[in-house]
């Protein structure tokens, strides 16, 4: 039995996400450790200090209190927030 496919992006829509995944990556490179407010696609709204960006995500440092149930924590009082870079709609520098 042959596997049934549900899905396969068009080519075109594949480059185009190659192409702002190279974008927001540079961005985000750019702004390690600067504090910025994060919106996604869902509404989520976070504040909190660009970490590093890596294979499509972003690492964001955030107070323990935001998106806890998402967020890895470590031994300060900021935690790794992780969200994926295709369901950002705006990254505000804020400093």
């Amino acid at each position: 039995m042959q596997p049934k496919v549900l899905y396969q992006a068009d080519q075109n829509y594949i480059q185009s996400m190659k192409s702002l995944r190279h974008h927001m990556h540079s961005v985000c490179r750019q702004h390690v450790n600067q504090i910025v407010r994060v919106q996604t696609i869902d509404g989520q709204v976070v504040t909190g200090r660009i970490l590093g960006c890596d294979r499509g995500l972003l690492y964001l440092g955030v107070q323990n209190h935001h998106g806890a149930g998402r967020a890895f924590f470590g031994s300060s009082d900021e935690a790794i927030l992780t969200l994926v870079l295709f369901e950002l709609l705006v990254i505000v520098l804020l400093s």
